[in-house]
């Protein structure tokens, strides 16, 4: 009984921890905490990485439309990059399963850029998660009119390797 106890104190102690943390971040960004997402009406696994990225702290409204692809050409994402959804936050597109804690930097270190993609839908990343499924190591990219680059290698949503 007494681990028991400690387990459900420690999952409380955690469970504070990781609310008051996602309370400040969307207190510090303020208004550029609020993202749009444009997804297919019929695809639940971007509604996995919605729930992903509220319970790291954003707000979220969702925009439900059937064709994407006009809306990923005015944003100027590269179809070699484009996924299942597309959001737009403080200036810039974020593409497919973006884990938060690459969001996150992204918007204190405001590199020039369009934004970031998830290219495809890797097994793991948020929204993805398949049970009795290994996770993939996929890579987050930064994407400019002059190009792409790294922005992080991630196993789930944990980053492997910073930039």
């Amino acid at each position: 009984m007494s681990q028991m106890l400690d387990l459900t104190r420690r999952a409380f102690l955690v469970g504070t921890a990781v609310a008051a943390t996602n309370s400040a971040v969307a207190q510090e960004l303020g208004d550029r905490s609020v993202m749009r997402v444009s997804k297919d009406p019929n695809c639940g696994c971007c509604t996995g990485w919605i729930e992903h990225i509220r319970a790291a702290g954003f707000k979220a409204t969702v925009v439900e439309m059937s064709d994407l692809a006009p809306l990923k050409a005015r944003l100027k994402v590269p179809k070699r990059l484009a996924s299942c959804h597309t959001a737009e936050l403080d200036g810039y597109v974020i593409e497919g399963h973006v884990p938060a804690a690459a969001i996150k930097r992204l918007l204190i270190d405001r590199p020039h850029a369009i934004g970031l993609a998830v290219p495809g839908m890797p097994i793991g990343s948020p929204g993805m998660e398949v049970p009795g499924a290994p996770d993939e190591i996929y890579e987050v990219v930064l994407f400019s009119p002059s190009g792409q680059r790294s922005y992080g290698r991630f196993l789930g949503s944990k980053e492997r390797d910073p930039v």
